[in-house]
């Protein structure tokens, strides 16, 4: 890799940061008004699926921009040393809709409850800590 390469993915990063957050900018009240509109013209008990239709093009879009595509262009012993958890947003808020959940039909957040949240929340940070840089786990390779 020379300079110019350099320059130029830092240029195009830049480029796709403004794009990708205008995307995200123009997501928040379409995927909104998507969801309204779909609870609102559901037929037979169903919601419709315009919403879904909006996360497909924001899911495509994303594909389009490839943010991050200038990894293509890095040095070999770039290393990928920050590790995020094995769990997605989606499995962490899963559960912790959950927790809430059963916590309400046992009638509110009891000081043991809370416990037990923070503590989970403790072990959340504690595995992210586990997979910081410079850790002996790092050099595993990424699933």
């Amino acid at each position: 890799m020379d300079n110019k390469t350099l320059i130029r993915d830092v240029v195009v990063f830049q480029f796709k940061l403004i794009v990708d957050g205008l995307r995200d900018f123009a997501l928040v009240p379409v995927s909104l008004l998507a969801g309204l509109l779909s609870l609102l013209f559901g037929k037979d008990g169903k919601p419709g699926s315009l919403f879904y239709e909006v996360l497909s093009v924001g899911k495509n879009s994303e594909h389009w921009i490839d943010l991050f595509g200038a990894l293509r262009n890095a040095p070999d012993d770039v290393g990928h040393t920050l590790r995020f958890p094995q769990a997605n947003i989606d499995e962490i808020l899963g559960n912790i809709e959950t927790f809430v959940i059963d916590e309400e039909k046992r009638g509110g957040m009891t000081a043991q409850a809370r416990q037990r949240f923070e503590q989970a929340l403790r072990g959340f940070h504690d595995r992210r800590d586990a997979h910081a840089p410079g850790r002996a786990d790092r050099d595993e390779p990424a699933s």
